[in-house]
């Protein structure tokens, strides 16, 4: 039985300083985004079939009946979603010695920052953002939102305390839509292929993050301090494995009715192919298998067929997982040093080889489908700037309150049991 008490000991309980102004002013913050979000509400999602008038034709009363049920479906894929957001993604950055309260806790704040704040500000409306009420389409919009937050905040991961966790997500939240606005709904880059985000979530999450660590928090003083041990190992895989089991619902969260189950079928394929591919080169390059390798590259199939999710077939969704797998696997034991030599900051969860990179592949495969060479170029070039730079400026925004060129501690802000 648990017993709960505010007396147990506490090991090594380091006095911290509480900012209680920032926390006061972001509890006033999210109460006035609440009253915000009252009148935003989109009545239709409460419309009922027994709300049909008697009058209703059979034709009206089948459309109805279509829409609630594709509404029931798109809520089921939204709740595999948040598994992957809070189940996966929080075991997922458990892997660091002694920060694993701190990894969930994260995960746990960034989420329920991201999706409120991505309605409040899409609930404004105006020129440019057309979404002004809230329904199913909006939630899981913010979902992706959501995920493309803890996708960023995997590369300063340690360094940050919680009130900077809060003040990181945001400031994302809006860079997120305004990117997702200049890329898919402005009309400047008209044919441009996203389905499943591997641009517009992934990569971007990916070089926003890459932008916070640039030059802002430096490399890790002790690398001693990222090294994990089998229990968190073993919690990372399960995270690992949360998220490759949901993966199909959330690239096919969005897509025509028609298209689901190929879109399903099609990200299986791509984790499968990564998956393999990741055993094999892990395998040739480091001699043994690297846990790193398969908790993460085993997922970057499933990062880049989001482009193409709903357009290909499943063999050329399984080569995209092969060649995803690979290039993340290289990533993490070539590439990722040269990045952070170049950045001056340390990626802590290796965002870019998981989210980068695999990213910036689907969106390139796209190309073939598209036959829009131009576009789809430059809407990857465009989010990578415009992601890199609102992540530098956030990154000097959020070190005013304080870095550290060690890891935190779980000791630095939870009540640790000796």
């Amino acid at each position: 039985m648990i017993e709960l008490s505010t007396k147990k000991k506490v090991k090594n309980a380091p006095k911290t300083t509480v900012n209680k102004s920032l926390l006061i002013f972001l509890l006033l913050f999210f109460i006035v985004a609440a009253l915000i979000l009252i009148p935003s509400i989109n009545h239709n999602v409460s419309t009922s079939i027994s709300a049909i008038n008697a009058e209703s034709s059979t034709m009206q009363q089948t459309t109805l009946e279509n829409s609630t049920i594709f509404d029931t479906l798109k809520y089921e894929r939204s709740i595999h979603i948040l598994a992957m957001l809070l189940v996966g993604f929080g075991f997922l950055m458990v892997f660091i010695r002694n920060h694993g309260y701190t990894s969930i806790t994260a995960t746990f704040l960034a989420v329920s920052i991201a999706i409120p704040m991505y309605m409040i500000i899409k609930s404004f409306g105006g020129e440019g953002f057309t979404m002004s009420t809230i329904s199913i389409d909006t939630l899981l919009f913010a979902e992706f939102a959501a995920a493309s937050l803890l996708i960023a905040i995997g590369a300063p991961l340690g360094r940050l305390k919680m009130d900077q966790y809060i003040i990181m997500g945001l400031l994302f939240v809006p860079a997120y839509i305004f990117n997702e606005w200049l890329i898919l709904e402005s009309g400047m880059f008209k044919g441009f292929l996203d389905t499943g985000g591997s641009i517009v979530i992934h990569a971007f999450g990916a070089y926003f993050g890459l932008g916070v660590i640039s030059n802002t928090f430096s490399k890790f003083k002790d690398d001693a301090a990222c090294e994990n041990n089998p229990s968190s190992n073993q919690l990372c895989l399960l995270g690992s494995m949360v998220l490759w089991l949901f993966w199909p619902s959330f690239t096919s969260a969005i897509v025509a009715p028609e298209r689901v189950v190929l879109t399903a079928i099609n990200t299986i394929f791509a984790l499968c192919g990564a998956t393999l591919s990741t055993y094999i080169f892990s395998k040739i390059i480091r001699g043994k298998l690297e846990i790193e390798d398969i908790a993460n590259a085993a997922l970057a199939g499933g990062v880049a067929i989001g482009s193409t999710c709903d357009k290909t077939t499943p063999g050329y969704a399984m080569l995209i997982g092969i060649a995803a797998g690979a290039l993340s696997v290289i990533g993490y034991s070539i590439i990722a040093p040269k990045v952070q030599r170049l950045i001056k900051g340390t990626d802590t969860c290796g965002i870019n080889n998981l989210h980068g990179m695999p990213g910036i592949l689907g969106g390139v495969v796209a190309i073939f489908i598209t036959g829009n060479a131009g576009t789809q170029l430059l809407g990857i070039i465009v989010t990578v700037c415009v992601a890199f730079i609102f992540g530098k400026i956030t990154g000097t925004i959020i070190s005013l309150l304080g870095k550290k060129e060690i890891l935190y501690s779980d000791e630095d802000e939870f009540f640790v049991e000796g």
